[in-house]
């Protein structure tokens, strides 16, 4: 409605009041902050607010004035946040502020969702290289733009108090920044320096004191460059686990480190200092150039390149940086056998410290064994690392949540997820029309490479990737994380979907826990369940026709209580109608051939052909 004031900063109007109502990844993310500036950018008045739907802003203005104001806060959205839908509703109140302000949040406001961790933003790179700022090399610098988010939090609301942080009481400096409203870290949570913030340490593994001369005239991080350069194996503690680090090109120190971790055929990742030394051993697009320097930082699959005949002479380079002209070809036991790489950029003020002086690639790969879960804590890197590294960069900001590198492959100029995990998790996925009011559900996922997820308010949220959950480790945490996301998001499910399998520890949890709580318990077959993910993926509505579903992904337990493979399914969201199949084989090596599907194809040529015209028309196999 319109409403008459006299003056609103200093313009004699007849103004119009309307309630804005925000929702989406609009909480902990410099939201509120954002709508302050703008609407005093405008001359704008009123206030905004969080509650338990998301952002409520009250404004007073003329009709244009807001138009415009709407328009800017669709178009200058902050980094980390998201806008699922506005709604506006006028205001029937006569009273006009003085002016914009931010009001403190709602006692019963719930923090609607929990943002992922973000790779450190162009502005605080900056502050951590600027040699006349206070965080000058301060490899833990971030703002309400970037840092550790999910990692970190232990509870709702997503306040300091909530979070590792909580061991950490801000200087005054930064207690100046984080209650100033026009300051960028404006409610930053991890908010920190050199006074006041987690510290960061290079030690031997094995507790004996190092002379950190030899190393650098600079400090730990830039020591860790060295340890790296000499071909050592490094323990990297990052924001949402540890790291194991070595010299790519290093052919020895690779099959240590391969050795070592029991890993001995699947790719390590990599990381770079910057796309340049990138693209001396792969190509990028433009989609994946953009993807590499995202706020989600992923690992992207990349074409490898060929690189000239070998011959090419080692060179370690000065301490001052190395000789820019030197390629040095990766190790082949990086990547055995394939024809790309996964590259990863720098995502934190501390990685790119590390590399500044490192002109080729690094192996940066999760700080565990195979099949185990990545180390997190500080106290573990000693028992379960400490026969693979040396040294050890960490500090004393506790991570809370394990969170892995996300995998990202671009397909037709489109990003597909092979492994969805930091910079993406738990962010809510909006789920097609149709399901606006599904009930509360949890899914607890299957027995490989496990996520669960929750239905709540139309949205799927998808936990990060936990693992093989046949491992006791990650089981563990399987169910450490599934409490926690049960208490994040206050989510109370009506009832549990487990996969049909009922040997899957998933499964079987998920039934004690429908028992535990006297929930009703449904089982959704394997492939039917990747065919409805297709389908959810692609936005199809709920009460869309029946569509054609082909899921080649590995074994499933089927309705006639033996193991399907190769379905052909006639599928909705609701059931599905098996058109075909591939026939039946011998499963080579049990579990293994779900591991290894080269052997699934051996048996169906052995079934199919007979070994004397296998051995004849395909000896080279």
């Amino acid at each position: 409605m319109s409403v008459s004031a006299s003056t609103i900063k200093g313009t004699s109007a007849s103004l119009d009041a309307e309630q804005i109502r925000v929702t989406g990844i609009v909480q902990g993310v410099g939201f509120r902050p954002n709508v302050w500036r703008l609407a005093n950018e405008l001359s704008l008045v009123g206030d905004v607010i969080n509650d338990s739907q998301g952002v409520v802003i009250n404004v007073w203005g003329q009709a244009e004035t807001i138009n415009c104001f709407i328009k800017k806060l669709k178009d200058d959205v902050p980094p980390l946040a998201r806008i699922d839908l506005i709604t506006r509703t006028a205001l029937d109140i006569q009273q006009v502020p003085d002016e914009f302000s931010i009001k403190a949040s709602k006692q019963n406001s719930i923090q609607t969702h929990v943002t992922p961790d973000a790779a450190v933003c162009t502005e605080c790179m900056a502050d951590t290289l600027d040699p006349f700022g206070r965080r000058y090399r301060y490899a833990l610098t971030n703002c309400t733009h970037c840092g550790p988010r999910f990692s970190i939090v232990e509870a709702i609301p997503y306040d300091r108090k909530n979070t590792s942080m909580k061991a950490f009481e801000q200087c005054d400096e930064c207690t100046e920044e984080y209650q100033g409203p026009e300051n960028r870290r404006f409610h930053a949570q991890p908010n920190a320096c050199y006074m006041c913030g987690p510290t960061i340490k290079l030690e031997r593994v094995d507790g004996n004191p190092s002379c950190m001369e030899t190393l650098t005239q600079l400090d730990d991080v830039d020591a860790a460059c060295t340890v790296l350069q000499n071909g050592g194996i490094l323990a990297v503690k990052g924001i949402g686990g540890f790291h194991l680090a070595c010299d790519a090109t290093n052919a020895e120190t690779v099959q240590r480190l391969r050795d070592a971790k029991q890993r001995y055929k699947k790719p390590f990742a990599l990381m770079a200092r910057d796309t340049d030394v990138i693209k001396r051993y792969a190509l990028i697009t433009e989609h994946e150039a953009v993807l590499l320097r995202s706020a989600e930082a992923p690992i992207v699959v990349l074409q490898k390149t060929t690189l000239p005949p070998p011959g090419i002479k080692r060179e370690f380079g000065a301490v001052e940086g190395e000789r820019e002209n030197d390629l040095i070809a990766i190790a082949d036991d990086v990547a055995p056998g394939q024809d790309s790489l996964g590259f990863m950029l720098p995502y934190t003020p501390m990685h790119h410290l590390m590399l500044r002086r490192m002109n080729r690639p690094i192996i940066f790969t999760s700080g565990n064994r195979s099949d185990e879960p990545q180390v997190i804590s500080n106290e573990d890197v000693a028992n379960r690392l400490g026969d693979i590294v040396e040294y050890v960069l960490w500090h004393d900001r506790d991570i809370v949540n394990r969170v892995d590198d996300s995998v990202v492959r671009i397909v037709k100029d489109k990003p597909r997820l092979l492994r969805r995990a930091r910079g993406y998790a738990p962010a809510p996925i909006p789920l097609p029309p149709g399901f606006e009011d599904a009930p509360e559900l949890l899914a607890m996922g299957s027995e490989l490479k496990n996520t669960f997820c929750l239905i709540k308010n139309g949205n799927a949220i998808l936990s990060q990737h936990i693992g093989d959950v046949e491992n006791a480790m990650t089981y563990e945490d399987y169910k450490n994380n599934l409490s926690l996301y049960e208490n994040l998001y206050e989510h109370v499910p009506s009832k549990i979907i487990i996969d049909a399998h009922p040997e899957y520890l998933s499964s079987k949890y998920g039934k004690q826990i429908a028992e535990e709580k006297q929930l009703d318990l449904l089982t959704v077959q394997h492939h039917h369940a990747h065919i409805a993910s297709c389908m959810a993926e692609n936005n199809y509505p709920l009460n869309g026709p029946a569509v054609l579903g082909v899921a080649l992904d590995g074994l499933g337990f089927g309705d006639d209580d033996t193991l399907w493979g190769g379905e052909f399914l006639l599928a909705d969201y609701i059931g599905y109608e098996r058109l075909g199949t591939f026939k039946p084989t011998a499963m080579l090596g049990g579990t293994m051939a779900m591991r290894e599907p080269w052997r699934n194809t051996f048996a169906h040529l052995m079934a199919e052909l007979g070994w004397s015209e296998l051995k004849m028309n395909f000896a080279e196999l």
